[in-house]
């Protein structure tokens, strides 16, 4: 962008000491558009003050924050939620100048390797055995428990690239493949855990509602840190473990919105340093902003 004298004058006015006079100032910066972004690194390079770099580290940021909140509501409202846009949208949270195209790639590779194996005539295990053998083994994804000192781990591209994720984006990439192979497996609602279930088809009775309650139209379960596969059983006795009743709403497949906005607030956890609490509220925000 060309600098005009008002752009200047702002940049002159980057270091004034005053708090005010600084937001005030980075809020008219901001107020150009990522267009301005080059100009403030050309300033940063040519600043020697780490506070003044700070400063323009920081209205860096707001631009691209303000960019990323529009991307979430477009996608909000879009006629289709498509959950990989949305993980890359989170990745662009850490590394807003994400090339998105190696993880594009990546994706693709796992789902054609995945379809070669697949046939009409598998059953709904043995078609997840081949998913999870590909994903798992082929592939050698490795999951780890949600930990919050290890915010890459809650990143697609950072899981393409390092081959680790934990439970959370192990299961979105689960989920993004399996909706890519036309594999009917959603994230379930069950209370402190990330879980996939293979959902059966609908049988709907004469008056339009389900005959299957919402227990029974899950054929089973999956576990995303490793891929095993869960009975009702199991799943009964996780339930009797933590002393939590087994309501019919904690099988319900969730949306897609819902499932970003549970990686999203996770994700928020990593930062609750008091030098990164801003980003833990900008991510509280991003998931408020996919509330109905």
């Amino acid at each position: 962008m060309q600098e005009n004298k008002e752009i200047k004058a702002l940049f002159h006015l980057i270091d004034d000491p005053d708090e005010e006079v600084f937001h005030s100032v980075s809020t008219r910066i901001v107020s150009y558009g990522r267009g301005i972004i080059p100009n403030l690194e050309n300033l940063w390079e040519n600043t020697i003050n780490e506070g003044i770099q700070e400063r323009i580290e920081t209205i860096i940021h707001r631009l691209h924050y303000r960019d990323l909140t529009e991307d979430f509501q477009r996608w909000k409202t879009s006629s289709f939620q498509d959950l990989l846009t949305a993980a890359l949208l989170v990745s662009k949270f850490q590394y807003p100048d994400l090339a998105t195209s190696n993880v594009l790639q990546e994706i693709e590779k796992l789902r054609k390797n995945i379809w070669l194996e697949l046939n009409s005539y598998l059953t709904p295990l043995e078609q997840v055995n081949v998913l999870t053998s590909i994903i798992y083994g082929y592939y050698n994804l490795k999951g780890t428990e949600v930990g919050y000192q290890h915010p890459e781990e809650f990143l697609i591209n950072k899981l393409i690239e390092t081959k680790r994720g934990n439970t959370i984006i192990n299961g979105v990439l689960y989920l993004i493949l399996s909706e890519l192979l036309e594999i009917p497996i959603k994230a379930i609602n069950i209370p402190r855990q990330f879980v996939l279930g293979y959902i059966k088809p609908d049988d709907y009775s004469d008056e339009g509602a389900p005959k299957k309650d919402p227990f029974h139209r899950v054929e089973f379960f999956i576990d995303p840190l490793s891929g095993q596969v869960f009975t009702h059983k199991d799943v009964e006795n996780y339930f009797k473990r933590v002393s939590v009743p087994p309501v019919p709403s904690y099988f319900k497949p969730i949306s897609h919105v819902r499932t970003i906005q549970v990686l999203l607030e996770e994700f928020s956890k990593c930062f609750e340093d008091e030098k990164n609490l801003y980003k833990q509220k900008e991510l509280q925000e991003l998931a408020a902003l996919l509330n109905d």
